[in-house]
């Protein structure tokens, strides 16, 4: 019992973001954030400034998104193979050479649309084998007795870096122009990739199967988990109508309703500033059932598209944005938790893919479907109906046993599926 006692203070002493793996991860993602945020603002005026329409700006955006959605399976297994600190460091580098030709070609003003696409799809590609091996890593570098504070403190910083980056892309980009903005986002990626090589191995890499049965593998896993899937459904609608569809209905809303552009930048601000709240929120907070309180937030993403609707003043629907924001963090923090609490190690990066295809494979179809739904059955029905599409699929998803059931397990077994964190 005194051995118990002397392991978990020390565990609490240590702290998962005093671990160099962590220290080193929250440093890599605020510098690739800080690029990251900025270089929406100066890829669109890159092309907007060389006569390019907006069916340019959405065709580029598009190639940027599609081989992430198409490849996330793919990367989620060789996230599982490989030292995941590795596949992010070659992910950046991929990311670095494409954001370099890219501000190559809008400063030697030799800017073609199809240098662009193909730009946007290397980066695309990059974040696909990215995303999965940066979750599975930062699964491995906390252990379950901090996990919420440690991702917490990890999305705060991420959020902000986000906030200040898309800030700072736009004043860069009057003052100096979008090929210096590019070339900057180039370097973050650079300098991230040097950040990565510092990190360490995380645990004995496993044995390889052939692709086909670790997809196999990893689908199985996902599937034999019905509060996993459940969730992905639920938020396969939220993301759809909640980010995909307010990016486009939002926007007229403000337009229609506001002073346009500048106070669709002030709700879109409360949004940010909320996530960032939200984390500094689950520092503290530790709710016992994890998956009630995190889906639960999502409702929270239904404040502003009913506001839009029911025609509130600009105070009021910046209030519900800001809410909406928290919701975000809410449930952000209370998911990773739970995920590093069930999903072994080994497989968690296979996993992670399939949530990601799952919960953001229909958002760009909710932002294209958006606007021909509000022009056939009107903005404000169209926005109640994006409303009551959230409130229904939280609502489901929170009538499932295994939903409402999950626990944050005790503290003191910090073990976890995946064995104790940090190097075996």
């Amino acid at each position: 019992m005194n051995t118990s006692r002397t392991s978990t203070a020390s565990t609490v002493k240590v702290g998962p973001w005093q671990s160099r793996n962590y220290r080193l991860q929250i440093a890599s993602a605020v510098i690739s954030a800080l690029g990251t945020a900025a270089a929406p603002v100066a890829s669109a005026f890159a092309i907007l400034d060389t006569g390019g329409s907006g069916t340019a700006v959405g065709l580029v955006s598009a190639a940027g998104t599609v081989p992430a959605v198409l490849f996330f399976v793919i990367g989620g297994v060789v996230a599982d193979r490989l030292p995941r600190h590795l596949v992010i460091v070659v992910a950046n580098l991929v990311s670095a050479l494409a954001q370099a030709l890219f501000a190559l070609v809008v400063l030697t003003h030799t800017v073609k649309l199809w240098q662009l696409v193909i730009f946007a799809a290397v980066n695309g590609l990059a974040i696909a084998f990215r995303m999965p091996a940066t979750e599975g890593l930062l699964m491995r570098s906390v252990d379950r007795a901090h996990a919420s504070k440690a991702f917490a403190i990890f999305r705060t910083g991420l959020n902000g870096a986000q906030v200040a980056g898309a800030a700072l892309g736009g004043v860069l980009v009057a003052g100096f122009g979008p090929g210096w903005v590019l070339a900057l986002d180039a370097a973050t990626f650079l300098l991230a990739s040097v950040v990565g090589v510092r990190m360490q191995v995380e645990g004995r890499l496993r044995k390889r199967a052939g692709l086909v049965t670790e997809l196999r593998e990893g689908w199985t896993e996902f599937t034999g988990r019905r509060w996993l899937w459940s969730v992905v459904a639920q938020f396969a609608v939220v993301n759809a109508v909640g980010v995909g569809a307010f990016a486009v209905l939002g926007a007229l809303a403000a337009d229609r309703q506001f002073d346009g552009a500048r106070d669709w930048g002030f709700i879109l601000s409360c949004d940010a500033i909320g996530m960032i709240v939200g984390g500094l929120l689950m520092v503290r907070l530790r709710p016992q059932r994890l998956l009630v309180s995190g889906t639960s937030g999502a409702l929270l993403l239904a404040l502003p598209l009913a506001a839009f609707a029911a025609g509130a003043p600009l105070l009021v629907v910046c209030a519900a944005s800001l809410l909406a924001g928290i919701g975000v963090e809410i449930f952000s923090v209370n998911w990773m938790t739970t995920l590093r609490q069930e999903v072994p190690h080994e497989k968690f990066s296979r996993i992670a893919a399939y949530e990601a295809l799952g919960s953001f494979g229909l958002t760009p179809l909710g932002a294209a479907a958006a606007g021909p739904a509000a022009d056939r059955l009107g903005l404000d029905r169209t926005l109640w109906f994006a409303t009551g599409a959230i409130v229904a699929a939280t609502a489901l998803v929170l009538a499932v046993p295994d939903v409402r059931k999950m626990k944050r397990e005790p503290d003191d077994d910090t073990a976890g599926p995946g064995g104790p964190p940090g190097p075996r």
